[in-house]
């Protein structure tokens, strides 16, 4: 233990040695610089004469650089900028997109589209939102694959159009006067007001976006009018979005992999009988997948300003955003392979080929085939409203305060799953040999013939998602002498999450009547066909159930009789949390000998109040359950700033953190949950610690020319503590569980399940490192010095000891979520007339799960997402000082996502799939 705790002073250390090398440096530049200038110190012109400036104006994207390095140069900790060059012109359609630019935030991606941020490998749940200067927090649903309904901490950034806000402002350090909550990065998104322009402004957009793997056309649209009156007193603004968006998300899954020969008796003629007794991994529900998704996205930003006096003003805003969705996913599967105990005759394989210890290639008999139509339809509805004031009593002092409210509901009042299969099917096979993630799958029977299929399961099951915070603040400022600056202010925040689910008490159709014939046989015109369109395989079209047709036959939305639903109580929970806050921060600027020396440094005590409500199970019977809890930090920051020259500045930043435990895993008692052939409880803590850590940062910025930058950013975490979900594969009866908790679910005590269980565990260090340079080649001759670029890259290490639920060490490696390399390049042209952009992201491979939830994965396994290389570019031709067109595509490298489970002895595939490139072509009119 004290060799562990010398090794983690170390980077500190170094940190320490660095500045004061970096600052006697820069004490020698000064020197030098002061002994190069005349004896009387003069600098200014030979008498006589005059220089004059030219003005250069700079606009487009190139502006939106500059803005951004000027916000980067004036804080005092580590921050990155992006800011819209003009009204409604992000640089991308989607916030997370954008945020991907800056150095150290990669992204996850839904449906093709950003939906989740990491910063310095550390993931969502780890980084706080706020919008106009309020914490928020906005949830959306997804496919179960890409991790369904949102409950956690995890901001969702595609609830909104990025047209609706003006700048993104990352906040890598902390510092006193902004709330705790964040171990990778606070995120500030600010929205347009009236007196950011001036006078009247009125700016509209039209875009027509395709994709071509849909081949579906859509439109995109946005507005801002804005206008100050009384000698720019009062001012008010609206802006408005809407968007829509379809595509195809088509690809294949295997349903985790399982091992061990148990699933399958051998044909002793077969070539594969010498691995009778030998355990192989196999995959569980190897299948094709197609998701059709219909997108529709609206969003309403208005914003009033007040200025009676030059001491005196006032904000309100407001922010409505609404994403309605409608998907339809289809599926065709062998589901033998994942069933254990008696739920399956034994299944026969013929022959097969072993690599690496999994069976790759598989000719079987007596399998079940499967053919899935879920259809999904839900929206989130985020609304905000907040009101700031602030008020100079002297030119010293003064007061500002801010309350506000702000909610996110997401519904998903249609979440159906109707399900056909045909069973002890002979001569089938899957290959996985050629292409992991495009096995070809031979079902044995003509998978387009609609006759025959046995209508398995109708699965209803509604579900809901409700965040909401109240803020208010109260602050002040008194600047106390012309170098030193005492800001404190006093916070309260109540935040609230519910979720429940409704569901059928039973989802087989044992209850469900007959169909005309007598039989649950699906007549054939309550079938349909399902096509796959890129992704290539056999068979490429399948029949599905008719969804519509089967819910219209049986009136499935009666909510009577076979069809009612009720609320399922092992689904529904909610934590409650009262947050007050404090804090003190001075802000000061001296010289450090020659060296101008600048910064802040504070403290801040928050107090957190946190209620958990579950289903805990209690002799037996499942009973509500409330579990209260209280802590408290006090974490202290510093962010220093050394000119070493005008030019090159030297920042250094320390402070305690804090980030508190997912809202998943403060639930009291279990949820049991069966999916086809995927089982899981999944038990709640609800008195887990909270994340903690202690951060170092050191960067050197060098602002060698207008609008240029080269920067190098050092950053290290201590993280004390951590939350692991610990997962273990064992049989239902095993865990001591009442079997009630199965009733309707068709899972009995002897199946298998993988239990997964919060625990804090001992934590570990976070290292990495930033370079970032930008720089506009304005010293090329002619048209070339409208040319530019942006390069960035990060490296993150970080190692974490993993525990099983008895608290045993068995796993140490990244975080979740964590990329070790990633880097963005753009350049960009900004001329008279024309500019454009081309863009490329790249991330590295990172992990989803650790450890792994299979038999052969709990211990050494883990799974993991492919990194992606994804690039986009824009071009716009202004036709007039009014008119602009525009032509962009995204995704044009046509980047799908793949995700694996791996182990020391064999890496194997997940899921796949690809939702193609998307082109958008569009007219911008501003007066």
């Amino acid at each position: 233990m004290p060799v562990r705790h010398h090794h983690r002073k170390t980077p500190v250390t170094i940190l320490a040695v660095s500045i004061g090398l970096a600052l006697q440096m820069g004490a020698a530049a000064h020197a030098q610089e002061a002994a190069q200038t005349t004896e009387s110190g003069q600098t200014t012109p030979a008498e006589g004469t005059v220089d004059t400036l030219d003005t250069v104006s700079v606009t487009g994207y190139r502006a939106s650089v500059e803005r951004a390095l000027d916000i980067k140069r004036g804080e005092a900790g580590v921050v990155d900028a992006i800011v819209a060059e003009d009204i409604g012109k992000f640089p991308d359609l989607n916030l997370a997109e954008s945020l991907q630019r800056i150095p150290g935030v990669v992204i996850t991606r839904d449906a093709g589209e950003g939906r989740n941020i990491s910063v310095r490998g550390l993931g969502p749940d780890f980084t706080r939102v706020r919008i106009n200067g309020m914490e928020a927090l906005t949830t959306v649903g997804a496919t179960d694959q890409s991790g369904g309904s949102n409950r956690s901490r995890g901001f969702d950034f595609n609830v909104f159009a990025s047209d609706l806000f003006s700048q993104l402002i990352v906040r890598k350090t902390a510092q006193a006067d902004v709330e705790e909550g964040s171990l990778g990065a606070t995120v500030d998104l600010r929205t347009a007001r009236p007196f950011d322009y001036d006078g009247f402004t009125l700016a509209a957009s039209g875009q027509l976006s395709h994709n071509d793997m849909a081949s579906e056309t859509d439109p995109r649209m946005a507005a801002l009018v804005a206008n100050t009156w009384a000698d720019g007193k009062f001012g008010a603004l609206l802006s408005v979005a809407y968007s829509e968006r379809q595509l195809l998300e088509e690809g294949t899954g295997t349903g985790r992999w399982a091992q061990g020969t148990s699933n399958g008796n051998f044909s002793e003629a077969s070539p594969f009988v010498a691995a009778r007794s030998a355990d192989v991994y196999h995959p569980r529900f190897p299948r094709y997948t197609l998701m059709e998704h219909d997108q529709k996205r609206t969003g309403v930003t208005a914003s009033f300003q007040f200025k009676p006096t030059d001491r005196t003003q006032f904000a309100l805003d407001a922010l409505y955003s609404k994403i309605d969705a409608v998907r339809d996913e289809k599926y065709i599967e062998a589901i033998s392979f994942s069933r254990s105990g008696a739920g399956k005759p034994e299944t026969i394989v013929r022959e097969g080929v072993i690599e690496n210890g999994a069976l790759v290639y598989g000719l079987f008999d007596d399998v079940d085939i499967r053919s899935e139509s879920r259809h999904d339809e839900w929206n989130t509805v985020y609304t905000q409203l907040n009101l700031e004031g602030g008020h100079e009593f002297t030119d010293n002092f003064k007061i500002s305060g801010k309350i506000g409210t702000s909610k996110s509901e997401h519904e998903n009042p249609i979440q159906t799953t109707i399900i056909m299969d045909k069973l002890n099917v002979d001569n089938y096979s899957y290959d996985y040999r050629n292409d992991p993630y495009k096995p070809v799958l031979n079902y044995g029977i003509d998978p387009t013939d609609p006759n025959g299929w046995t209508l398995a399961e109708i699965r209803i099951r509604p579900q809901y998602v409700t965040n909401e915070f109240d803020n208010a603040q109260l602050d002040f400022n008194w600047n106390i002498s012309p170098g030193f600056r005492l800001k404190g202010g006093v916070q309260a925040k109540d935040y609230s999450f519910s979720t429940r689910e409704l569901r059928r008490s039973t989802e087989n159709v044992s209850a469900v009547p007959f169909f005309p014939d007598g039989t649950h046989v699906v007549p054939a015109d309550l079938t349909e066909q399902a096509t796959l369109n890129g992704v290539t395989g056999s068979p490429g079209t399948w029949v599905i159930p008719d969804y519509q047709g089967i819910a219209d036959f049986y009136d499935i939305y009666s909510n009577s009789g076979p069809f009612a639903v009720s609320e399922r109580a092992v689904n529904t929970r909610s934590v409650e949390e009262e947050d007050r806050g404090v804090y003190l921060m001075g802000e000061f600027s001296t010289d450090l000998g020659t060296i101008p020396l600048s910064g802040n440094f504070g403290v801040r005590y928050v107090r957190t109040r946190q209620s958990s409500t579950g289903i805990a199970t209690a002799s037996g019977t499942p009973v509500a359950s409330t579990v209260t809890r209280e802590y408290s930090d006090t974490l202290p920051s510093m962010n220093l700033v050394a000119e070493l020259t005008p030019d090159l500045l030297v920042r250094l930043g320390a402070a305690k953190v804090m980030s508190r435990p997912g809202l998943g895993s403060l639930t009291p008692g279990v949820t049991v949950n069966v999916a086809g052939g995927a089982r899981t409880v999944s038990g709640g803590n609800p008195n887990l610690d909270p994340i903690r850590a202690k951060t170092v940062d050191l960067g050197v910025e060098w602002y060698f020319d207008e609008g240029a930058m080269l920067g190098l950013g050092l950053f290290y975490k201590d993280i004390d503590s951590f939350v692991q979900t610990t997962r273990e594969v064992r049989t239902y009866s095993s865990s001591g569980l009442p079997a009630s908790l199965l009733d309707g679910t068709g899972a009995t005590v002897d199946d298998e399940f993988a239990f997964t269980v919060p625990v804090n565990t001992p934590g570990g260090e976070l290292t990495g490192f930033e370079a970032n340079y930008t720089q506009p080649f304005t010293f090329l001759p002619g048209k070339w010095a409208n040319l530019g670029v942006q390069l960035n890259y990060t490296y993150v290490d970080s190692k974490i000891q993993y525990v099983t639920s008895a608290g045993v060490n068995v796993l140490k490696t990244d975080l979740l979520g964590l990329s070790k390399h990633a880097w963005n390049a753009t350049v960009f042209y900004e001329g008279e007339r024309f500019s454009g952009r081309v863009s490329a992201t790249n991330r590295d491979d990172y992990l989803i799960q650790a450890p792994g939830a299979e038999a052969g994965f709990n211990v050494d396994g883990v799974h993991g997402q492919t990194g992606t290389t994804t690039v986009d570019a824009s071009v716009r031709w202004k036709i007039n000082e009014k008119l602009e067109l525009s032509l962009e595509g995204i995704n044009l490298t046509d980047e799908a996502q793949e995700s694996w489970v791996s182990n020391p002895a064999v890496t194997l595939p997940l899921d796949y799939s690809e939702t193609g490139r998307q082109y958008l072509l569009g007219l911008r009119y501003k007066f």
